[in-house]
């Protein structure tokens, strides 16, 4: 019988990204046509890591068959995007001059290499990313230079931040432990490939991280909800949220468990089409000047339950319906349909650091 929470979150991925997307088990040689459709030079970028190596085969061999040529791997970037990595990436991209970016790897690869494409078409040559933060700066400044950045094909390997799906890309400049966002429907990738077969190998650690960002993608977005978007965003929240607190435990102790895999993708998938809908808040903001002391999914982890009782009296709604996610799954007995403002807020807060 099919799972009906992996059955709802295929029709949602599929509203969202449409063709564009190839999602699930064994879809990473779909990696090869998307890229020819867009050019016949591509710059592979994707670290040397040995839990990637799978993966970076697979793409490799699915670029040749069909007849693109592979410049690279290049190494991609560091946890947190770097922006000394961001440089690296644009020097590679100026000096081979390809005509699409491949990226293969988690979000910090595919972050990165969306900043250098910003750099690489806007201002060559230059180290200086802040003219681009913020919102909407990088398709102002492309319309004024009459400028077009390099299409990316985004190959995700990592159920975390679904880097692959959205226009966000975080960079950091280690020196001030600081992180800063760009924001732009410019730089989302031009077509996206997750085969949740190669996420098994992701550690515990990065396992975690990456289910309490997706948890927190969906959970912010939810909370923010206003009157005339809540409908539309609700579907989307509480099946990534339900996918992602059934499966978690499951995928931290077996690596290799398939099934807890797909559910994984499948709603940290869910948490980018969240963030592309609606916008996170206080835990996502103060998770950036976190940066030098927890993972991003943990730091979110962390203050999330702080904000939902903070909120509570202004979203029961959401409230009830996403503790009642964390009650199926055994970390509450409260009858969370009793419960009001302050209270409710405390009950949903134990239950999600139970989790």
């Amino acid at each position: 019988m099919a799972d009906p929470l992996v059955s709802a979150a295929t029709s949602l991925l599929q509203r969202f990204k449409g063709d564009a997307y190839a999602f699930g088990p064994d879809c990473i040689g779909r990696a090869g046509p998307y890229t020819a459709a867009l050019g016949r030079r591509a710059l592979v970028v994707a670290n040397p890591s040995d839990w990637l190596r799978p993966a970076r085969g697979a793409v490799l061999r699915a670029l040749a068959a069909a007849g693109v040529e592979a410049l690279g791997p290049v190494a991609g970037a560091r946890p947190n995007s770097p922006k000394e990595d961001v440089f690296r990436l644009r020097n590679e991209i100026e000096a081979r001059r390809p005509d699409v970016l491949v990226a293969v790897g988690a979000g910090s690869t595919i972050d990165a290499l969306k900043a250098a494409a910003v750099l690489a078409a806007l201002t060559p040559g230059c180290d200086d990313l802040e003219p681009f933060f913020g919102a909407g700066l990088v398709t102002a400044a492309a319309r004024r230079a009459g400028a077009r950045l390099t299409p990316i094909v985004a190959v995700q390997t990592a159920a975390s931040s679904a880097a692959h799906l959205t226009k966000y890309a975080n960079v950091t400049d280690r020196a001030t432990g600081q992180k800063k966002l760009i924001i732009d429907e410019a730089i989302i990738p031009a077509r996206a490939v997750f085969d949740y077969r190669h996420s098994v190998s992701m550690s515990p650690e990065l396992t975690r991280d990456g289910g309490n960002d997706g948890i927190s993608h969906c959970l912010e977005v939810y909370l923010g909800a206003r009157p005339e978007t809540i409908e539309t965003i609700e579907p989307i929240a509480l099946t990534g949220i339900e996918l992602i607190v059934s499966s978690l435990p499951r995928a931290v102790a077996d690596g290799a468990d398939l099934a807890a895999r797909e559910r994984m993708g499948l709603g940290t998938d869910l948490g980018g089409y969240a963030i592309m809908v609606g916008g996170t808040n206080g835990a996502h903001l103060n998770s950036f000047s976190f940066v030098d002391v927890l993972a991003h999914g943990r730091a979110c982890a962390v203050l999330n339950p702080y904000y939902v009782v903070f909120f509570a009296p202004a979203v029961e709604r959401q409230l009830r319906a996403v503790g009642a996610i964390y009650r199926r799954a055994g970390y509450a007995e409260d009858d969370f349909g009793r419960l009001r403002g302050r209270t409710l807020g405390i009950a949903v807060a134990r239950a999600m650091q139970r989790m």
